[in-house]
């Protein structure tokens, strides 16, 4: 490989390097990754607003048929990602990139031509929901990726700015989407709409521009990330000795918790417009679907600042307890014994819930690179400068492979949340029963947190 895409040397915690070459190179390669990454998120919640248009577009499903569309996603996302965890080192980070961004041109083609005929089958929408995954599967990568080019001190600034702006793909789509379908957008090219009856006057819909409109976007990052991304020679490492994170306590303890920040994330984005419709038919879903993504998103970054100056474990310790709260405050604002509920309080409170989980998604991921830097420090104490250097790019293959393999375990909440919605609804007629578990597993996660990080005296303070 060339010289001018391979870095043979690279030292993030030395102070002369990194402000020498090393800030201007790691920025250049965040700033490609994160546009990459909000592509992903696009792709990835496709079906998250397509699915309210479909009966418009001539589809006809039942509803828990459509929770299945928007759950799936989910599903190949977070198993992909646990191979995608492992990748960027042995394939390295730019070609990587580039590649996981070009396939998402598989699932946007893919659903713009099915969605021209109303006619396509729920078995070919239920493969194109589970290729929609593959925009899931790139979080992982790329966040193992972006580990690797900053320093300690900036890696909760550098991985909050890489998730969350990237995050902000979720709320780019549920904006978009309503925007692109209601026009013909790109003409003869993307094929004939279809029509639909609202108030006596007849629309038109164009359901297929979902897909079609992240083609241009797709290419154009793709390339990007090829010729503009780098591969860092000290981060090669085989499956064989990533694969170590398994025998790491602290590797399942964070994947707990990343359910908790991240599964709520984006299982509530998958879930949220349907469950609007649901429990208040009269309001048009899509019209604020995207403020609770947009929310999370935007506090991410603000997560990871923070938990650098507070100490991730405590951020993540009290962005819990809120939660509970939050998700409790969605709970009074729904319909119940005979009364309309009030929107605006349950879109308050699902935003307010929305904002928690990017704290806590930065604050979590954080936490994660300190961990494994201080185990190894501990192991390497006493011992030879040479080995103190080995244990710094040890803890750094490991963290990039816990961060990569919580993002895959974190992502099942994305099924989970939107399925235990569809559940709750279909036996007790109120999704209250799938609130509660929400709030027992927010209060599990805060224990963990506290007993294990938070507490004075804890066995990896963080």
């Amino acid at each position: 490989m060339s010289s001018r895409y391979l870095l043979t040397r690279w030292e993030p915690e030395n102070t002369d390097f990194w402000r020498a070459t090393g800030e201007s190179v790691a920025r250049r390669n965040l700033w490609i990754s994160i546009p990459a990454l909000a592509l992903a998120f696009a792709v990835w919640s496709l079906w998250s607003v397509a699915v309210v248009n479909l009966d418009r577009g001539g589809f006809h499903f039942t509803k828990d048929q459509l929770f299945w569309l928007t759950a799936l996603p989910s599903v190949s996302g977070a198993t992909l990602r646990i191979f995608y965890s492992f990748l960027v080192p042995i394939f390295g980070g730019r070609r990587f990139t580039a590649f996981s961004t070009a396939s998402l041109l598989i699932p946007a083609l893919g659903l713009g031509f099915a969605l021209r005929d109303p006619s396509t089958s729920y078995s070919t929408l239920l493969v194109l929901a589970l290729l929609c995954g593959l925009g899931g599967a790139n979080f992982s990568s790329s966040m193992a990726n972006i580990s690797f080019f900053f320093p300690k001190s900036k890696k909760g600034f550098a991985t909050g700015m890489n998730a969350g702006i990237g995050n902000l793909g979720v709320s780019l789509v549920q904006f978009v989407t309503p925007l692109v379908i209601s026009a013909s957008v790109f003409g003869a090219f993307a094929g004939e709409g279809q029509t639909w009856v609202s108030n006596g006057v007849e629309r038109g819909i164009w359901l297929q521009n979902a897909g079609f409109v992240w083609v241009p976007f797709i290419v154009i990052a793709s390339v990007a990330a090829w010729f503009g991304m780098n591969d860092i020679a000290d981060a090669k490492a085989s499956f064989a000795e990533q694969a170590v994170i398994f025998r790491r306590k602290h590797n399942w303890l964070m994947c707990l918790l990343y359910i908790g920040t991240f599964g709520s994330f984006i299982g509530f984005s998958a879930g949220l417009a349907l469950l609007t419709k649901a429990e208040f038919p009269s309001v048009n879903p899509t019209a604020y679907a995207f403020l609770g993504p947009l929310a999370g998103a935007l506090t991410r970054p603000i997560g990871g600042w923070v938990s650098d100056r507070l100490g991730g474990a405590r951020v993540t310790l009290w962005t819990f307890i809120a939660m509970m709260a939050a998700v409790f405050g969605v709970m009074t604002c729904l319909p119940h014994e005979g009364t309309d509920g009030s929107f605006a309080g349950f879109l308050a409170m699902f935003i307010a819930l929305f904002a928690l989980t990017g704290i806590g998604n930065g604050s979590t991921f954080r936490m994660i690179p300190v961990i494994f830097l201080t185990q190894k420090q501990r192991e390497a104490e006493g011992q030879s400068d040479f080995r103190k250097k080995q244990a710094f790019h040890e803890a750094g293959k490991e963290s990039a492979a816990v961060l990569g393999f919580a993002g895959a375990i974190g992502a099942y909440g994305g099924f989970f949340i939107p399925r235990s919605f569809g559940t709750s609804m279909s036996m007790t007629g109120s999704p209250n029963a799938a609130l509660w578990c929400f709030i027992a597993f927010y209060a599990l996660c805060a224990a963990v947190t506290w007993f294990c990080y938070a507490r004075r005296n804890a066995d990896m303070p963080c």
